[in-house]
């Protein structure tokens, strides 16, 4: 597309408000310096440097719309705990977290990832350990989330739903949000980000999978095989009722399917070298939901989030694109 178009798109995002509505998750980064093997097992010993917390799914989409100059209201549910303190604080200023129901009882999933390095070489991520992800939350509480959740989907250009997988957002969910805002005459867009259940949401407006969702749920492997990928985004649409499917492929960019369209393929932006993908997919969406809620196409759109995205995958963590750097990615 013309630079000059999407240059125009990135300032109509600013003051976009979108509705970022499902699982938050506390993503803790520990860094540590390689200090020599341990004599008790094969393992490196590492002497601790630094920690810190950073809001993950919903939380890092909702920064990632503040970053690129929209106004987002995160509807999620945390427990009333240190890392549900520790993520809220690190929300950027424009996210408002009135609509967060703090529930007693309940503990805030963390993804804590344990990095290793030396004084002058990158840290690397040594593991994983996820705490409280899935855990269900009461009746009295999903209430609560789904009042807020309308309420502050009412009151967007755009809704963006991110489901990891905790139950707290479900399709049935998404498909009364949709119903209570056809009905009020809304046409918004709403989204939606899904790690398990991609076919299971109906008609609403656009998906963003990546490749390997897209493999899980269809039980295909794509690979390199245009015509295997034609017939995935084909069968997605044609089974969501999805006006729109983004596939994202990593290194391979991205491929866009409308129906009664071509398929646009979108070639990686930048380097193909990334640096780490962590939450790279929130900023592919949160970019889609601001654009078509500025009004844009869905080929305008999904070719501002595949610079988005190509921004994100260069920093190290969970992190976001602001508007500069999207403008310098634009113009090449």
């Amino acid at each position: 597309m013309d630079s000059a178009q999407l240059l125009g798109l990135v300032d109509a995002l600013r003051g976009r408000a979108v509705a970022v509505i499902g699982d938050v998750v506390a993503d803790e980064f520990v860094y540590g310096r390689v200090a020599r093997v341990s004599r008790e097992a094969p393992v490196l010993i590492l002497e601790y440097d630094s920690t810190e917390i950073i809001p993950g799914g919903a939380g890092n989409a909702a920064n990632n719309v503040a970053a690129l100059g929209g106004r987002a209201a995160l509807v999620a549910v945390t427990g009333r705990d240190d890392p549900a303190r520790r993520l809220l604080a690190a929300l950027h200023p424009r996210v408002d977290r009135r609509l967060v129901t703090r529930a007693p009882g309940a503990a805030t999933p963390v993804k804590t990832r344990i990095l290793a390095g030396g004084v002058h070489s990158a840290k690397q991520q040594v593991v994983r350990i996820d705490r409280a992800v899935g855990v269900p939350v009461t009746a009295r509480t999903r209430r609560a989330f789904e009042q807020r959740a309308l309420a502050a989907a009412e009151a967007a250009d755009a809704v963006l739903i991110s489901d990891y997988g905790s139950g707290l957002v479900t399709p049935a969910f998404a498909s009364r949000l949709c119903r209570t805002l056809r009905k009020g005459g809304s046409s918004i867009p709403v989204l939606v980000d899904t790690r398990y259940a991609l076919l299971e949401y109906r008609d609403l407006t656009a998906c963003t999978p990546n490749e390997s969702e897209v493999e899980h749920a269809l039980g295909i492997t794509i690979d390199d095989d245009a015509r295997v990928l034609e017939r995935a985004g084909r069968r997605v649409l044609e089974t969501t009722g999805m006006q729109a499917v983004l596939i994202t492929r990593g290194s391979r960019g991205m491929a866009l399917f409308v129906p009664g369209q071509r398929t646009v393929h979108l070639p990686i932006v930048g380097s193909d070298e990334t640096v780490d993908v962590t939450g790279a997919g929130d900023t592919v969406m949160a970019t889609m939901a601001l654009a078509l809620g500025a009004g844009a196409s869905f080929e305008a759109a999904a070719h501002l989030a595949n610079h988005a995205g190509g921004v994100v995958v260069m920093k190290r963590g969970t992190a976001t694109a602001s508007t500069a750097e999207l403008k310098a990615s634009v113009r090449g």
